[in-house]
């Protein structure tokens, strides 16, 4: 089937009722998307932020009247509102995606690769990753960071805690890597859903076990990894410590540059940490349980 893209500007103030126009004059769904290139990473509980200009998209089936689109949104945003149509590709976008997802290596021994793929080193330790289970492929700094840590460290019977595991690939890498187990846990069912897949996929699936962070038990861990938003390990910094063995390691990432010096406060009480390491903007920072 193919589709039409309908896209117009607005500020946050009208952003709900140019969504509500689209929706009312047939569009099968309405994207949002930052016109200023200003992120916002981590909402306050409860909050829905919104950018000061922001760029909305419906997108229509192919045979919609847009001439009667187009009267209906400037009935209800006026007539100044400028919009953009255009036809948009009859594609398979997952294919494409898929197509675009390429092996990729994290350090000198450890690969990711879609599972449609080759390995391109097949002795080397490869993690065979369903595109479609996205959650954390590689492809992100903070993912990358972590992944090239691992590769790095002596990892043979290490028990581990992925904490925010997403896919999986992280808990998953350090298995390969001849980690002994890995707790893998995450607040969203799907991704527990991901790393189970994934697990099973790379021949782990024994020697990990997913959870919601509830059912976390009283126990520690010889590696502990959080890559999720530095306002989460902030307040999460006594309960990965206690989590960390003494003379264990962590490993904190989903960290901008900027935020580096209120993590390296909320965790120095317990870890002796080493220097930040950075990769486009984002920072991995790491330590050992004192």
């Amino acid at each position: 089937m193919a589709w039409i893209q309908l896209t117009l500007v607005t500020d946050k103030t009208g952003n709900e009722q140019a969504e509500e126009a689209l929706l009312e004059a047939g569009a099968l769904s309405v994207t949002l998307k930052d016109a200023e290139d200003d992120p916002v990473l981590e909402p306050a509980p409860g909050e829905t932020p919104l950018w000061n200009k922001i760029i909305i998209t419906g997108l229509f089936e192919a045979d919609t009247d847009i001439d009667l689109v187009t009267q209906h949104i400037h009935q209800h945003l006026g007539t100044e509102v400028h919009l953009r149509i255009e036809p948009l590709e009859e594609k398979d976008w997952v294919r494409a995606w898929m197509d675009n997802y390429k092996p990729m290596q994290f350090g000198n021994r450890l690969w990711v690769c879609p599972k449609h793929l080759q390995p391109p080193q097949p002795d080397a330790v490869n993690l065979m990753l369903d595109p479609g289970l996205a959650f954390g492929t590689g492809t992100h700094p903070t993912t990358s960071l972590c992944l090239q840590w691992l590769n790095n460290i002596a990892l043979e019977n290490q028990t581990v805690l992925d904490y925010g595991c997403g896919s999986g690939v992280l808990g998953i890498a350090a298995l390969l890597l001849n980690a002994k187990h890995c707790d893998a846990v995450d607040i969203d069912p799907q991704a527990l859903e991901a790393t189970i897949e994934n697990a099973r996929a790379n021949g782990v699936i024994n020697q990990i076990k997913v959870m919601l962070p509830e059912q976390l038990k009283q126990q520690n861990y010889d590696i502990v990894i959080a890559n999720i938003l530095a306002g989460p390990l902030t307040k999460l910094a006594e309960q990965l410590s206690q989590k960390t063995k003494t003379g264990g390691h962590i490993v904190l990432s989903g960290i901008l540059e900027h935020q580096a010096k209120d993590i390296l406060n909320a965790y120095q009480k317990w870890f002796i940490l080493d220097p930040v390491v950075t990769e486009n903007e984002w920072i991995r920072i790491t330590g050992t349980k004192k």
